[in-house]
């Protein structure tokens, strides 16, 4: 009696977490698909917002931007930031500590002492604010978030494989791409996704070392919201809840086929 009154309250608090977690966007979802563009009342069902979306240049041109700068600053982080945990693993232990705390601080920063140092790099060095300076500004914003996903995959690695590879006949690089590689790829995956979201979520750092004519996601809905945040937010958020939701659906499945095959 007491183990089920326990696994029914360990149900009621889980149910009521996940409930507090997911409202607010159920409640998106819904309102997206409000004809009215208030939303403290029910004006009826459509599409409207969605077609509206299509046709509004400034926030397709800002997810275009988001897009881009997250994809290119997500792949380069990704690669820089392998490198660089795999050169980290290799180097002496006190050598070793000193880099990884050097690394924690863009982490343990706040995002306004990062976004304004990287601005004043800019400007001293004299680069056009714009596209580039945005680009750069996430690709050092991320890689330490690489570094930190890659290199415990490396310390599980079993030990002096690199080495039984080389002495087999393997060059370096055959066996970086053959061994050490496929052994970490969890880990690059990870760093990966978290990179490319960080990207996507950020305000502060985009906000700080954009120019005039480029402006991402963020930056435009804040723009927005000292005018009223347009129904077509809703509608543009829950394509990109959607899709997220849908590409974690597919990975989870293709992770059980695998399982299922081994």
């Amino acid at each position: 009696m007491i183990l089920k009154l326990k696994k029914w309250v360990s149900n009621i608090y889980l149910f009521l977490v996940f409930l507090f977690l997911y409202a607010p966007i159920f409640a998106l979802v819904v309102f997206s698909f409000n004809d009215s563009k208030s939303m403290a009342r029910w004006g009826g069902f459509t599409f409207k917002w969605y077609e509206r979306l299509i046709h509004n240049e400034s926030i397709m041109s800002a997810l275009y931007y988001t897009i881009v700068v997250a994809i290119l600053s997500s792949v380069i982080a990704t690669i820089i930031g392998t490198i660089s945990a795999i050169g980290i693993h290799k180097m002496k232990s006190k050598r070793r500590k000193l880099i990884l705390n050097v690394n924690y601080l863009p982490v343990l920063n706040p995002d306004i002492v990062t976004a304004v140092a990287l601005m004043s790099l800019f400007a001293f060095i004299n680069i056009e604010f714009g596209f580039t300076t945005m680009l750069l500004a996430h690709i050092m914003f991320n890689i330490p978030y690489v570094i930190l996903s890659v290199l415990p995959k490396i310390k599980q690695m079993p030990q002096n494989i690199e080495e039984a590879a080389l002495d087999l006949g393997a060059t370096p690089m055959y066996a970086l791409r053959k061994v050490i590689l496929p052994q970490i790829k969890p880990g690059i995956v990870s760093g990966f996704l978290i990179a490319f979201t960080m990207s996507v979520d950020d305000f502060i750092i985009s906000f700080f070392n954009t120019g005039n004519g480029v402006s991402n996601l963020s930056i435009e809905i804040y723009g927005m919201a000292r005018r009223g945040i347009k129904p077509e937010i809703n509608a543009l958020s829950t394509i990109m809840f959607v899709t997220v939701l849908g590409l974690l659906l597919l990975s989870n499945k293709k992770q059980s086929i695998v399982r299922g095959d081994k």
